[in-house]
């Protein structure tokens, strides 16, 4: 399984690949990861453009959950809507932000 620091460093790639997931979309995620592996990541993305970096950013949303939760959602074996309902993963912010996400991971 990739590590933390390669699958943000694919979701800017993917992202750049598929711009149409980010039209229209200005905002600054943050992703807080515990555990191994774990770690804070942010992706900013304003004007078409994303960028992808370890550390935290002012973030209109933020997603909290392990680093081994994380991995399994961006690699499709871990339902993001399951995990919430769950309390795998949890959201602080802009809720419609958080629903967005999935055209930056997938």
């Amino acid at each position: 399984m990739a590590t933390t620091a390669e699958i943000f460093a694919g979701i800017g790639a993917k992202a750049v690949a598929n711009p149409a997931g980010l039209a229209g979309l200005n905002a600054n995620f943050q992703f807080e990861l515990s555990g191994d592996d774990g770690g804070t990541w942010h992706a900013n993305v304003a004007g078409g453009k994303i960028e992808v970096a370890e550390g935290p950013t002012t973030a209109n949303v933020t997603i909290l959950m392990s680093a081994d939760h994380f991995k399994a959602m961006v690699a499709g074996t871990l339902n993001a809507t399951q995990a919430f309902m769950t309390g795998k993963l949890k959201i602080k912010g802009d809720m419609s932000l958080a629903m967005r996400l999935q055209s930056i991971l997938g």
